[in-house]
């Protein structure tokens, strides 16, 4: 991507290639035992928003703000406990969820890049000690 070719959401594959990552990160999640006590039983609700969060994101149409308004990460999670070891558990699941979608390059490395200083931004909690 030379900064000229569209956005970044185009670049990794468009909504095929965020539905497959949200497809495959989300069982991840529910099954992590730092991740799973979290969210809710039903993840239906939350992987939708995960796909419409994404897509916006990477500079794809503002699905979640044409829905919900401004995504308001952190005050969105302020909620959960959101420690520097769940964190990281959520972007290796993300990054598992990617391999298994296949995405490689320049692409995912840009994007996981911003995955984990979102990540970062969203600890709220300390790990127990």
């Amino acid at each position: 991507m030379d900064g000229t070719a569209g956005t970044l959401y185009d670049w990794v594959g468009g909504d095929e290639m965020i539905t497959s990552i949200v497809n495959h990160f989300y069982p991840k999640v529910m099954t992590h035992p730092d991740l799973a006590p979290i969210f809710p039983e039903d993840i239906t609700e939350t992987m939708k928003k995960q796909r419409m969060f994404l897509t916006q994101f990477l500079g794809g149409p503002p699905l979640y703000s044409e829905v919900y308004g401004h995504p308001m990460l952190r005050a969105r999670h302020l909620p959960f406990e959101v420690t520097p070891k769940r964190a990281q558990a959520w972007l290796a699941c993300m990054q598992e969820a990617m391999d298994e979608a296949g995405l490689t390059g320049d692409a995912r490395d840009v994007f996981y890049g911003r995955l984990r200083d979102t990540a970062a931004h969203m600890v709220n909690t300390p790990d127990e000690h």
